[in-house]
């Protein structure tokens, strides 16, 4: 029989990823205050198909909606570190990345009585600083990067590269990566987003589209591959809408459907990946 894991992320951003991006109308930041609305019903519908999930959660939000942080916590949800006013940590100076880091954890653990394990850094982005920081901390995994699809690997440090040199392959942490990617993660999909450079992300699509290219990965994983993780990550501000929302549930009847399919709060699956294994690169891979 197949092991196929799902874990369903959800960033609970709140009004933080606005601000963070400079926001500079009350409009534009109560576009986050819909968050706590699609988080209730994200919490239904996990409870209604009694599945655990992964919440990332800004020191911001923690701040803002205390009562619904804990809510996660009480769930039985896995709560994770999501910096503090979703700042990218590659616009951080060293020092400022290490007190937005405590900071973090120290709230979220005042807040709901949980100690994150897991971290994924706003905006998939991180800076030599932040895997070193994170062992040092005592995290488990780290949800960031896009090295893999359906597998876990080692966090590296100190890797190098330029435009006229060979690759430079770091050295393997103990720190486990779970990837993550941008076809997985419903925010490209929906979110209309006009940025000051006068770009575009019009957002806005079909949830079939989403539902299809979800699935497809969830097919293949199961029929070509036959064991690993599909991690999926969702805004409960976005995914939260209602046509969205029914979507999310379709899909989940159709994943709880076949054999073998189990869902999974990351940090479980991170500790159940590590046991046994010893951090080292790539297959193929060398200095």
């Amino acid at each position: 029989m197949s092991d196929i894991c799902i874990a369903l992320t959800f960033d609970f951003d709140g009004m933080s990823n606005w601000i963070a991006n400079g926001a500079s109308s009350p409009s534009m930041v109560s576009r986050g205050e819909f968050g706590p609305i699609g988080l209730l019903r994200i919490l239904d519908l996990l409870d209604r198909h009694d599945l655990p999930a992964t919440f990332f959660i800004p020191g911001h939000t923690a701040l803002a909606f205390p009562g619904h942080c804990r809510e996660i916590a009480d769930a039985g949800h896995e709560i994770g570190h999501h910096g503090w006013v979703h700042e990218n940590p590659v616009r951080l100076t060293p020092a400022h990345e290490r007190e937005v880091l405590m900071k973090g954890i120290e709230l979220l653990q005042e807040t709901t009585g949980t100690r994150p394990l897991g971290y994924r850094s706003p905006a998939w982005d991180i800076s030599p600083e932040t895997i070193p920081l994170l062992i040092e901390h005592g995290f488990l995994y780290d949800s960031s990067l896009m090295g893999n699809d359906f597998s876990p690997y080692w966090a590296r440090v100190g890797d190098g590269w330029s435009q006229d040199g060979p690759y430079i392959w770091g050295e393997p942490t103990e720190l486990v990566e779970i990837p993550v990617a941008w076809h997985l993660d419903d925010f490209p999909y929906f979110e209309y987003v006009r940025n000051p450079q006068g770009g575009v992300l019009p957002g806005n699509g079909s949830p079939e589209r989403l539902e299809f290219i979800w699935t497809e990965e969830f097919t293949y994983l199961r029929e070509e591959v036959g064991a690993g993780l599909l991690t999926l990550t969702m805004h409960p501000q976005v995914i939260g809408r209602g046509h969205r929302i029914r979507a999310l549930d379709r899909m989940i009847r159709r994943f709880k459907s076949h054999d073998g399919v189990r869902f999974v709060r990351l940090q479980d699956y991170a500790a159940s990946w590590k046991q046994g294994r010893t951090p080292h690169l790539p297959q193929g891979a060398g200095h």
